[in-house]
């Protein structure tokens, strides 16, 4: 356990003491947070007020916060898994100055190694990604608070486990690179890809019926889901209070991926953890296992 901790805290110490690193995962959040509220705000009002009957008037304060809510969980979508495989950087770094070679050449266990690059990347992707979600409920402040405690909690528990799904997917995939053309390769894949494959730049309910089925095989698909509903149901629940009948609140919900289906069936809460919380084990099962295979490797040179 000593060996485990003192390398924990060698990478986060790493980590944060590269300044432009720490800064650039630190900053991007928020920069993602200004541009989506600035190019994406007046698309995403209009697209509710249009939802909603002409006859009902509704206070600019809720439908303000309903956009916030989808601006909020976009970015929170995406920063997850994009800041881990930012902070998961070091495990490639060492490998590539050699200081990974050098660690386990001093009889440090290849098993505690890894898992303390893992647990690193866990501990600063959330500091990073707690910090966007306390600017998101800034912004919520200022536009718009209608989210309950609950709701609070719900997305503090969605953040841990998208943090560790985005961490057990980069730690399988960055023990695979091993040269900074890789590195650069793979960061700008996922930057750019993740984003639409979650369901976080555009709802998946925008998308054909056959991507959209596709996309439902994928776990990220419902992390963004369960962000969103959170996200946006203390805004809902406003609309349903001014009296906007329950299925325009359902389509709304259907056309933000609140509502996620699964070959026309409707996913409800408990399953879209479920299927979270067990795409992570097994992704952590196939990082251990290839650790092991790794070690097994050394140990036979």
């Amino acid at each position: 356990m000593r060996e485990l901790r003192v390398l924990v805290k060698r990478n986060c110490k790493l980590f944060f003491k590269d300044k432009g690193m720490f800064f650039t995962s630190l900053v991007t959040p928020l920069i993602l947070l200004v541009l989506y509220a600035t190019f994406l705000s007046d698309l995403y009002k209009s697209s509710f007020l249009s939802s909603i009957p002409e006859n009902i008037k509704i206070k600019e304060s809720v439908i303000n916060s309903i956009v916030c809510g989808q601006l909020i969980s976009s970015l929170l979508a995406v920063s997850c898994v994009t800041v881990a495989f930012c902070s998961n950087l070091l495990m490639v770094n060492d490998k590539i100055s050699g200081a990974r070679r050098d660690l386990l050449t001093s009889s440090i266990n290849p098993a505690i190694l890894s898992l303390s690059y893992f647990i690193a990347t866990a501990f600063t992707t959330f500091i990073v990604c707690f910090f966007a979600l306390c600017m998101g409920f800034i912004y919520f402040a200022i536009v718009g608070w209608f989210l309950t405690i609950l709701d609070v909690f719900a997305l503090l528990l969605d953040i841990v486990l998208l943090v560790l799904f985005g961490t057990a997917l980069s730690s399988i995939i960055n023990s695979l690179l091993s040269t900074n053309g890789q590195v650069s390769a793979v960061g700008t894949i996922v930057s750019a890809g993740y984003g639409f494959i979650c369901g976080a730049y555009m709802p998946m309910y925008s998308f054909a019926i056959g991507l959209q089925r596709v996309l439902s095989f994928l776990p990220g698909t419902y992390g963004t889901s369960l962000l969103r509903m959170h996200c946006m149901r203390g805004g809902l629940n406003q609309l349903a209070s001014a009296g906007i009948p329950s299925e325009a609140i359902e389509q709304i919900k259907n056309s933000v991926d609140c509502n996620v289906y699964f070959f026309n069936n409707k996913v409800e809460i408990l399953p879209k953890y479920l299927i979270l919380i067990v795409s992570t084990i097994v992704l952590i099962a196939i990082y251990v296992l290839m650790c092991n295979k790794r070690k097994k490797k050394i140990s036979k040179q």
